[in-house]
């Protein structure tokens, strides 16, 4: 792992998001909360909220992280049509939150496939990235245009 311990401690933020690309009959069973397996898009933000509170058992050399907030946000989109992630995760520590965001985002992009998968076995998941991060000594980055 990288030494934080000489670096100040910030306030840090990271949001990423994804999709889970359907078809639209697929996206209408889980607007209805009609899945066999229940309450997906409930279950995809535990499972979010689950899995970024456990990246550094995920990802190697990961910091353990004492979070302050996880919030995974999932919008119905008729438009892809499809399920939009967002996950936003705050820490006051020495190393940024980035590889939390980006889990809690995959793993409720996968927990919305498995719940699904019986009805449609083609869905996508696209789009995984970061889109914001502040804090820290780089301070705020958003990707370019």
């Amino acid at each position: 792992m990288v030494d934080v311990s000489e670096k100040p401690e910030s306030e840090r933020v990271a949001i990423a998001e994804g999709r889970v690309i359907m078809t639209r009959a697929t996206l209408e069973v889980v607007r209805k909360g009609d899945a066999k397996k229940g309450d997906v898009l409930g279950a995809a933000r535990i499972a979010g909220i689950m899995a970024a509170k456990r990246t550094h058992e995920l990802i190697p050399l990961c910091h353990p992280l004492n979070l302050s907030k996880v919030s995974v946000d999932l919008a119905p989109d008729p438009k892809l049509p499809g399920i939009v992630v967002r996950a936003t995760v705050n820490v006051t520590g020495r190393t940024g939150v980035e590889m939390e965001a980006l889990t809690a985002v995959s793993v409720a992009c996968l927990t919305i496939y498995d719940m699904v998968k019986a009805i449609e076995r083609g869905m996508r998941i696209e789009g995984i990235r970061l889109i914001e991060k502040r804090g820290g000594k780089s301070g705020q980055w958003r990707p370019e245009a």
